[in-house]
């Protein structure tokens, strides 16, 4: 795919567009906004204050000269795809020192104390100057994003340092800024990053059509985390108990208002079904939403405010606290994954790997794996709940049975993206040299 389009517009980007300037009035809009919201969102205050004196923290708590290795992911689930590259260094390397920063607090609250990370910070507003303190402080050996979050300032400053930049799990799609024809801004962006390793070939080709050649099909470093957890899997008693006596166990996980809505209108007709119930969202106004969408006939129970005897009755346990989700899903014999009705779904491979089928809304089109699980048999889709009930209603035991070993092939399949990430990082002699 020869694109000559790309080249007259990138050669003469700033005088049609000027992009760089919008970019940059964009992150100064963006930081108003959230600073004008702070004290009405709980969020976006925790976003603001996070960064308060943040340079200054980070000069007093980081070692001079330590050059970590620097990892970037925007949320909690960049963070899991990231996860199996950082175990596999501290595993092999230990003596190297990690430094994390996180966008969103959806992340950095959860995993500021994580022990694979020396140091971790939210990151700093991608500006030039704040990109250019960031990296003096840091000066890290080199740096590793996940998926598909492009910081122009920062990886610009990386590249005029000649500190390599790597983009682990990369995913393009045709419809995305960069291949269009008024994307050569953003197009300068992915040229400063050292190595691509890409979830799968068609991002290498679209990354080759706009002339980016240093990228490589490794796949989806999540795959190496969640196969494991089968044998991570924690005992959770309480989760013996209220499951007693039933044989078909649905576990909801991450749900948004829409998902709980969907099941609560199908799980009125299921007596013979229970449900563990993980939503995304644990605040108490939310958990108080889930609680009313039941009536009185259809008993629940709050993880955190545990009773036998009303944990044995209950047909809905609703879970409220976080990280036990990959957990729960050992206990299903199916999952529902939300978000398919909002921005999009989320992750169904912590799911997949324990062989349950898995069903989701009708967003998933950009979720490699969950087109691939569809296409195999081992997920559903619906849209609405007439479609959940008869999802219901057909899945036979060993339909049920067939789908799970199908989603369970399919993780076991997809690893090993670690381990190459692992070995071209040692033949470039980035690690282990210490």
């Amino acid at each position: 795919m020869e694109w000559t389009k790309f080249n007259i517009f990138d050669e003469y980007k700033d005088i049609f567009f000027n992009m760089r300037l919008l970019y940059n009035l964009g992150i100064g809009f963006y930081t108003l906004f959230l600073r004008i919201l702070s004290p009405f969102h709980p969020k976006a205050k925790r976003w603001v204050e996070g960064r308060v004196n943040l340079f200054v923290r980070m000069e007093q708590t980081i070692e001079k000269g330590c050059k970590p290795i620097w990892f970037h992911f925007a949320s909690l689930g960049e963070f899991e795809q990231g996860r199996s590259v950082m175990e596999a260094i501290k595993k092999k390397y230990p003596n190297e020192k990690i430094l994390i920063t996180f966008f969103s607090p959806s992340g950095y609250e959860v995993r500021k104390n994580t022990p694979l990370a020396n140091y971790v910070f939210y990151l700093p507003v991608d500006t030039a100057t704040y990109a250019k303190r960031f990296l003096q402080i840091v000066d890290p050996s080199f740096a590793v994003f996940t998926k598909y979050e492009y910081w122009y300032h920062y990886f610009r400053e990386l590249q005029r340092r000649k500190i390599p930049l790597f983009v682990i799990s990369a995913i393009f799609r045709e419809d995305q800024v960069f291949f269009k024809w008024y994307g050569g801004f953003f197009r300068q962006i992915l040229r400063n990053v050292s190595f691509f390793f890409a979830q799968n070939m068609d991002s290498v080709y679209w990354l080759k059509a706009i002339h980016i050649t240093r990228a490589g099909l490794t796949g989806d470093t999540r795959f190496d985390r969640v196969v494991e957890l089968p044998k991570q899997r924690r005992d959770i008693p309480e989760i013996k108990t209220f499951l007693e006596g039933s044989s078909q166990v649905l576990v909801a996980g991450s749900t948004w208002a829409e998902d709980e809505h969907l099941l609560a209108d199908v799980l009125l007709r299921k007596d013979d079904w229970k449900t563990i119930l993980a939503p995304h969202e644990i605040h108490d106004s939310h958990l108080q939403q889930i609680e009313q969408l039941f009536p009185s006939a259809l008993f629940f129970s709050r993880f955190s405010s545990y009773n036998l005897e009303a944990v044995r009755q209950a047909n809905v346990l609703i879970i409220d606290n976080i990280g036990m989700l990959s957990s729960l899903y050992g206990y299903g014999n199916i999952a529902y994954i939300g978000g398919g009705f909002g921005a999009g779904i989320h992750n169904t491979l912590e799911a997949a790997t324990y062989g349950l089928p898995v069903i989701f809304g009708p967003k998933y089109a950009k979720f490699q794996e969950a087109v691939d699980l569809i296409d195999l048999g081992a997920a559903f889709s619906i849209d609405a709940a007439g479609a959940l009930e008869r999802l219901f209603t057909h899945f036979t035991s060993d339909r049920m049975q067939l789908a799970g070993a199908k989603a369970k092939t399919y993780v076991q399949e997809k690893a090993g993206a670690t381990q190459i990430i692992m070995k071209y990082l040692e033949s470039q002699r980035l690690i282990g040299s210490k």
